[in-house]
């Protein structure tokens, strides 16, 4: 096999974007009487020069926690450093690849005053992120079924995402009073035009081939044919990302865009979300809405303004600020954001949207501010603001690792 360096740099080519629950589980700190259930909650999968990890909370749609993030960066950093590795997959149980975080448990964690809990979850999930997109190794991730949320910050990092015939792909947290966050202010950002505005304010559901398109998926295969892709990588013996793409590309299925698809409403959602504010995105849209009744833009509109408006604007501000940082800086100054938004100090806003959306679901979130036209300057700029003297930020292996751009 190649040495790593020059498999870092074939990966680092390759992987730049090409353009409820478990409470106890959610705990770092496990005993010993539910290692096993934990271990189970990410199950490895031995191949000929590879290891699959595969989220297995199929009941919640494998949404992550605590000890997902534990093990998964405990997992990848052993299989980085075994020479008889030479490459990594990630798959999901059931219905779903990842929808998120779970989020229920974070609420249930505020509301119990238990933030310790909340903080380790958002550090060891980021920290895992960060392993994932400056990893040495190739790095397949399946996306069949719903990815959402946390969901593409453990996969899009990686080098390649095979999309399906069953991705729904969203970053939904404006919805719920958050942010995009998970990397998702990294790889938004560096999607082409002002797709990643649109999709971080909107929440909108990309299908796979949509995903393809604008490059958030790098190949595409019908759910029915990922058994041969899987058994013809399980046969690969090689830490080539080229191989492996040759691999994919050769066994994946050629697809194209239809008249519904994002690549052809790309130069108006440039046009509408390319200004400066959401006041600004929201005329916009209106206009283009009034002038051409287009379904897509109607349910933009409708999406913005279902939304929490502290979270758009801390959103916009937040993709617009990862188009000029690295992975690293990204996920720090989101680990910030994170903090800021479940400390309740300007909103409550997460654990209302989190109770209308998925606790009492009666979809009807009072959002505090209640209006776009109410959200100051002082209190979005408070979700970028350090941490404080006694609460330590989010520190990564920068100096181990190195992040792409």
């Amino acid at each position: 096999m190649r040495s790593s360096k020059a498999v870092a740099l074939a990966r680092r080519s390759l992987s730049a974007l090409r353009l409820l629950p478990n409470r106890r589980a959610l705990s770092s700190h496990p005993s010993s009487a539910i290692d096993d259930q934990l271990q189970n909650e990410v199950l490895v999968e031995g191949k000929a020069s590879a290891r699959a990890a595969i989220l297995n909370r199929p009941s919640f749609l494998n949404s992550l926690t605590t000890n997902m993030g534990v093990r998964l960066k405990k997992l990848y950093e052993s299989w980085e450093d075994n020479p008889d590795i030479g490459f990594v997959m990630m798959k999901g149980s059931g219905r779903a690849f990842c929808a998120g975080g779970d989020i229920v448990s974070l609420y249930k964690f505020i509301n119990d005053g238990k933030l310790e809990e909340c903080k380790d979850f958002f550090k060891n999930l980021y920290m895992f992120i960060y392993v994932l997109g400056t990893y040495l190794k190739p790095h397949v991730a399946i996306l069949d079924g719903i990815t959402m949320g946390g969901g593409g910050g453990v996969s899009i990092p990686g080098t390649f995402r095979i999309a399906t015939d069953k991705t729904i792909f969203a970053t939904p947290e404006v919805h719920i009073g958050f942010h995009p966050d998970a990397g998702a202010s990294f790889y938004l950002s560096h999607l082409t035009g002002h797709v990643g505005e649109y999709l971080a304010l909107t929440g909108e559901r990309l299908n796979g081939i949509d995903m393809l398109a604008v490059g958030l998926a790098t190949h595409y295969s019908m759910t029915a044919h990922l058994g041969l892709i899987d058994e013809r990588l399980a046969k690969l013996v090689t830490d080539d990302p080229s191989v492996i793409d040759s691999t994919l590309a050769e066994y994946g299925d050629l697809v194209y865009p239809d008249k519904k698809s994002i690549i052809n409403r790309l130069e108006v959602i440039d046009k509408c979300f390319g200004h400066e504010t959401v006041e600004e995105i929201v005329d916009a849209l209106e206009s283009e809405a009034a002038r051409t009744n287009q379904d897509w833009c109607t349910s933009a509109l409708k999406k913005i303004k279902e939304a929490s408006p502290l979270s758009l604007k801390v959103s916009l501000r937040s993709i617009r600020e990862g188009r000029f940082q690295t992975l690293d800086e990204c996920l720090v100054r989101e680990y910030r954001m994170s903090l800021h938004g479940i400390s309740k100090n300007v909103s409550h806003d997460f654990c209302e949207g989190v109770r209308a959306r998925l606790v009492d679901k009666d979809l009807a979130p009072k959002w505090d501010p209640p209006s776009l036209g109410h959200v100051s300057e002082d209190m979005v700029d408070h979700y970028f603001s350090p941490l404080g003297e006694f609460e330590p930020e989010l520190k990564l292996p920068t100096h181990m690792r190195e992040a792409f751009i």
